[in-house]
């Protein structure tokens, strides 16, 4: 036993301690006690020596009569570790209402794994489908565990999609201040519930903490940038959130996209061809592309200027392609406008190219040719072959095209 053992050591050091006290004083001193009308009287070691003897035997006493409390209050320890195990494994093959239950008795046994298990029991509840007995595996961890407490039922309340009641959870003043892993959450139910602006904020806080990886807080950067510009409800805002935004996130795609979208939503038209045009400069966006040329109130000669001096950088990009050809054709400078159309087809363009051609097979007054190009827009977007256009000998510029030589589209190839 180790208690006895431990009553024994102190013991025999108070016996040597009480040798060695007689064998070095010269002169031991006396002590004397009276007690019921009887003198008592000793040596000051011997006197130390009764009364730390009277101790260690008081603790010897004292540890005996408590020893079948701690050893049955171990045995609870083990068995709950042991179904704490139990139910672990039980959870890894599926069996979830065992694994319930058994997580649930580990949780009241032993109060050192009393937060795992019962997270572990709430897992189990929702996995077989019973989210009330998943809340009141959760709510059993009570305010002692309100950060524990309060992460789950964040977690659960974002999975259902309640991004509300994610932020009520967490904000709850006993789990203050939020671990990492409730300071992600907590940005997460921010730019759930429209709120990306004040989960942007939150960034450099996750960082210090590293509650997310960096890859992963660099994709939430882009992300929560973009949703804080397009939730922006006035000009003002929007100003203020882009201006805040460092300079190489404004030349991302994405974030760009959603500047320019909402700066043209908000009437401000030369601030989004602004954000356009400087992020085509730095990283190439077909969609980016698309937005500059579907700007109205852009200048035309500015416009095609822009889109030429690109070209002959990105000379392969279908969306560039068609907004010169829908530029030639507003020009009315037709054979240019059908040789960028028919680059755009074969570089991949989308449906759009194919109703660009039959515009202008209609300005052109070719009806025939209009009609198999909107039906071949049409069978575009249903992932259809297109038909082939007859021969057109007329629309050929001179040493340009061979009709003899068509492509996949059906359109005549251009002479290398």
């Amino acid at each position: 036993m180790k208690i006895l053992g431990n009553a024994l050591f102190w013991i025999l050091l108070v016996l040597l301690a009480v040798l060695a006290a007689n064998f070095f004083l010269q002169d031991p001193g006396q002590v004397r006690v009276r007690y019921g009308g009887t003198d008592y009287s000793t040596s000051i070691p011997i006197a130390l020596a009764g009364l730390l003897g009277v101790f260690a035997l008081v603790v010897l006493a004292w540890n005996l009569l408590v020893y079948p409390f701690r050893a049955w209050r171990a045995h609870s320890d083990r068995r709950g570790r042991a179904r704490f195990g139990e139910g672990l494994d039980a959870l890894n093959y599926g069996q979830y209402e065992r694994a319930e239950k058994l997580l649930a008795q580990a949780a009241a046994e032993d109060d050192s794994i009393a937060v795992s298990a019962r997270l572990a029991a709430a897992r189990a509840a929702r996995w077989r489908g019973d989210t009330s007995a998943a809340r009141a595996q959760i709510d059993a961890l009570g305010d002692r565990h309100a950060v524990a407490r309060a992460i789950a039922l964040a977690e659960q309340a974002l999975r259902e999609g309640r991004s509300a009641d994610a932020l009520v959870a967490l904000d709850v003043p006993a789990a203050q201040p939020l671990p990492p892993r409730g300071l992600a959450l907590r940005a997460d139910a921010l730019a759930a519930a429209g709120h990306s602006d004040e989960a942007y904020g939150l960034l450099g806080s996750l960082r210090k903490q590293h509650a997310l990886p960096n890859a992963r807080l660099d994709e939430l950067q882009l992300r929560w940038a973009e949703g804080a510009l397009r939730e922006a409800a006035d000009a003002n805002a929007l100003a203020d959130r882009w201006q805040a935004l460092p300079k190489p996130l404004k030349t991302e795609p994405d974030v760009a996209l959603a500047y320019a979208e909402r700066a043209q939503t908000l009437g401000w038209d030369q601030a989004s061809i602004k954000a356009v045009e400087q992020a085509l400069d730095t990283h190439w966006d077909e969609r980016l592309a698309a937005r500059y040329a579907a700007i109205s109130s852009l200048d035309p000669g500015k416009r095609q200027a822009t889109l030429e001096r690109w070209s002959r950088t990105y000379n392969a990009s279908p969306t560039l392609e068609l907004a010169l050809a829908r530029s030639y054709r507003e020009q009315g400078r037709w054979p240019e406008a059908q040789s960028y159309l028919q680059r755009a087809l074969n570089d991949g363009a989308p449906a759009d190219a194919w109703e660009e051609l039959g515009n202008g097979y209609v300005a052109a007054g070719d009806e025939v040719r209009a009609r198999i190009s909107y039906g071949n827009a049409l069978r575009a977007t249903r992932g259809e072959a297109p038909l082939e256009l007859p021969p057109d000998p007329s629309s050929q510029a001179p040493g340009s095209i061979v009709t003899e030589e068509r492509n996949e589209h059906g359109l005549p190839r251009l002479r290398e």
